[in-house]
């Protein structure tokens, strides 16, 4: 059974790597190279244990800033488009508190098969990624903000997590080179056994990889339509002809909404904006963190990768806007000053801009979906977690065309 994987990001790269491994005949296509979309510069955390999705209960009263602050790490931009609009209005009513809890009992449950299949796949091909299992530490500012993360460690931990509570003399145990930092640690979260990895690099492991097993890559190819018959996608329409297959799989990122609706399905899928930067680390001892770090207040993640500290947060809701405003580099360095001020050098932070492909609720979209023709399955709409959930939402694709041949 021949099957065409629409996108080369994570999320693609992963589908076609379970689906080579289940005996499927394999092509990608995407109009880039490996992992050169929201891929290529993501925060690099693998984060299996510590998964609350955006939309919860305490984005009612972060509202005012989410519209009006210059400073928030987190904007709304309202625009004359109504996919925003629809996707915001979804996303607050799903701020609430019985949605979390499931869309986090869902994402950690689609988490864990990821761990496990990410481990399979780093057991088979040993990728240059800089991989790391260092464990991650969630700081809070405040004694509030740490009293929602108790609750919200008390709920994961009911789910399988592994995680506990530390003050902030534990944290600069942990990690040393917080230590400058101690004084507007609260607490944070420790999860021991979460891990990271340089995301583009993967991917380009495992182009390689599939492509000596077989794997057929066509990139540079733009996709432009469908040839669908009696309910049924017939073949792709691209810019270079038509490529057909019996099955095919959208992992197209922000772009899925679009195409989802070329073929009748409505895919609430939105691009979640967001930023990074890359810094050249001190190798003196204490001096970058070796532990992932995420800066609860600042939405900012911190995780090391090699020799490098790729800094990565902020979501805005904007649109495709691919520009790099100065002042959102400028938060990121100096977020990364006052909490590592002894990390490495700043003069080339390589700033970067990523389109996470989000949901209203945080959970992706996987498999059939109503209304799109019945060969053509999705794996879309990851959020900030593509690279976390990339390998367990592929087995999960991967097992229902396993289903649907049987």
């Amino acid at each position: 059974m021949h099957v065409v994987v629409m996108g080369a990001g994570i999320v693609g790269l992963a589908t076609a790597w379970q689906l080579n491994r289940a005996g499927f005949d394999v092509s990608v296509i995407d109009r880039m190279a490996p992992g050169a979309g929201a891929s290529g510069g993501n925060g690099s955390q693998l984060s299996y244990s510590y998964v609350q999705p955006l939309a919860d209960p305490s984005i009612w009263r972060q509202l005012p800033a989410l519209l009006w602050s210059r400073a928030s790490p987190l904007k709304l931009r309202p625009q004359l488009d109504p996919l925003q609009w629809r996707w915001a209005l979804a996303f607050m009513a799903a701020c609430n508190a019985a949605t979390s809890r499931q869309t986090t009992h869902r994402l950690l449950e689609l988490a864990e098969e990821s761990r496990r299949a990410f481990d399979a796949m780093q057991a088979d091909i040993d990728p240059d990624c800089d991989y790391s299992e260092t464990g991650k530490l969630v700081l809070y500012g405040t004694t509030a903000s740490l009293e929602g993360a108790r609750r919200q460690l008390e709920l994961q931990r009911t789910m399988g997590s592994v995680q506990r509570l530390v003050d902030a003399d534990e944290c600069v145990a942990i990690e040393p080179a917080l230590a400058a930092y101690r004084a507007k640690i609260s607490g944070a979260v420790h999860t021991p056994g979460e891990c990271a990895a340089d995301c583009l690099k993967l991917c380009t492991a495992l182009a390689q990889a599939l492509t000596a097993r077989g794997v057929k890559f066509m990139l540079g190819t733009e996709l432009v339509g469908f040839d669908v018959r009696d309910g049924r996608v017939a073949a792709l329409r691209t810019r270079s002809g038509e490529l057909e297959a019996d099955a095919f799989v959208m992992a197209l990122g922000t772009a899925s909404h679009r195409f989802g609706a070329a073929l009748g399905a409505y895919l609430p899928v939105y691009p979640l904006k967001g930023y990074s930067i890359t810094v050249e680390v001190d190798p003196a001892p204490g001096a970058a963190p070796t532990v992932n770090v995420t800066d609860s207040p600042r939405k900012v993640v911190f995780a090391r990768i090699g020799s490098r500290l790729r800094v990565a947060g902020m979501a805005e809701l904007v649109g495709h806007d691919a520009r790099i405003p100065a002042a959102r580099i400028d938060t990121l360095v100096a977020a990364t000053r006052e909490v590592f001020p002894e990390a490495g050098r700043f003069d080339d932070v390589h700033p970067w801009t990523g389109m996470r492909p989000a949901t209203p609720t945080g959970h992706p979209i996987i498999g059939r979906v109503a209304r799109a023709p019945a060969n053509m399955l999705f794996n879309t709409g990851h959020g900030a977690l593509g690279f976390t959930l990339a390998f367990g939402s592929a087995a999960w694709v991967t097992r229902a065309l396993q289903d649907s041949v049987r």
